[in-house]
């Protein structure tokens, strides 16, 4: 019994072995995968076509890093704002304690994955419950991009009083429940010799100044849960007397339909740095209430997105700073509230192709 296992197993190993030439010869190259048959090569053929489509520059302006792979550390902190304008000139700043994350990311293509570390939570930081999410999409032709931020505690109340001469605080707060979510997309219109993923993702090299408009459309959502009851009665005074009858909670939940208008600028100032300036306000229609007003009303809607980097490249190496910083209004008759959300980031890369 025990010779005949052998055999088997020996028998196997052979087979095995006589195809290991080929299996040796096997790639995820696209030249490979097009020569497996019919339908891998047209799905090839496709893919080239949609490259060419979707990533066609002009390569005075714009060409590729010459890498599939890609490896980075990247480090973000992200804090957001709010600034209420209130009767009577009083205004009221509050701010959040920043989030810092740090994490490593593999990119192949289009196609990234990695794992952020909660470096604020580490050093002792007690407000677990504030999340960001961020999905992009870039290619020449345009862009796509969703958010989701919620923030829950690690509030401040920074300043209060007369909007000409506030009293500054440190105040934690508690009561905030805010909840924020976005999807747009834009289109270029130089998208032959600008690249935002030049100036914002690593995935192109600009070698020429150029710059684009850029046109396109962006939906979000605010629910805002403010609860003013828990602060001192000094304070609380100062708040508007409508404010009173809900027992001191400000809420705001609204749908915003926005039309985007903008332009992007990349300046290489030098060999291998590039400096990206993007500016993009957006108008348009804000459905939602107040304070649980009897019915939700329609009103005007503004949205200010602003973006800057700094990016260097040299052969298989990158690195780069971003900031990007967000303006969002709320506003009726008696008051409006400008939330702004910061983020910063610090990331260095090394580029590799396996095929």
């Amino acid at each position: 019994m025990r010779q005949h296992i052998v055999r088997i197993l020996a028998g196997v190993f052979l087979f095995l072995w006589g195809f290991a030439p080929q299996a040796s010869a096997f790639s995820l190259s696209l030249d490979s995968i097009a020569a497996m048959g019919k339908f891998p090569r047209f799905c090839v053929n496709v893919y080239h076509w949609g490259d060419r489509f979707f990533n066609g520059y002009d390569t005075s302006y714009v060409t590729g890093t010459g890498y599939k792979f890609n490896v980075k550390n990247r480090n973000e902190t992200w804090t957001d704002r709010y600034n209420f304008r209130l009767p009577d000139n009083i205004e009221l700043q509050m701010s959040s304690d920043p989030c810092t994350s740090t994490g490593i990311y593999l990119t192949y293509l289009a196609v990234s994955i990695g794992y952020d570390l909660n470096v604020s939570k580490i050093f002792g930081s007690r407000d677990p419950i504030r999340n960001r999410f961020v999905f992009q999409f870039n290619c020449a032709l345009f862009s796509a991009e969703l958010n989701w931020v919620t923030n829950n505690v690690a509030t401040r109340i920074k300043s209060f009083g007369d909007a000409d001469n506030p009293v500054d605080y440190n105040i934690r707060f508690d009561g905030i429940d805010v909840d924020m979510f976005s999807v747009s997309a834009v289109y270029f219109l130089n998208h032959k010799r600008y690249s935002q993923g030049a100036a914002y993702n690593y995935s192109r090299i600009q070698r020429r100044n150029q710059g684009s408009f850029f046109v396109g459309f962006n939906y979000w959502t605010q629910d805002f849960n403010f609860n003013f009851n828990q602060l001192p009665e000094s304070l609380r005074a100062q708040l508007p007397d409508s404010w009173e009858a809900f027992n001191y909670q400000y809420q705001a939940n609204n749908h915003n339909y926005t039309l985007i208008v903008g332009y992007g600028y990349n300046w290489v100032f030098a060999p291998g740095w590039v400096l990206g300036i993007s500016e993009a306000p957006t108008v348009g229609l804000k459905h939602g209430y107040i304070n649980h007003t009897a019915k939700s009303s329609n009103s005007f809607s503004l949205l200010n997105r602003a973006r800057m980097s700094v990016v260097w490249n040299h052969n298989h190496w990158f690195a780069g700073g971003i900031l990007k910083v967000d303006n969002n209004l709320i506003y009726d008759k008696s008051h409006s509230l400008l939330n702004t959300v910061i983020n910063g980031e610090i990331s260095v890369g090394y580029r590799f192709n396996l095929w």
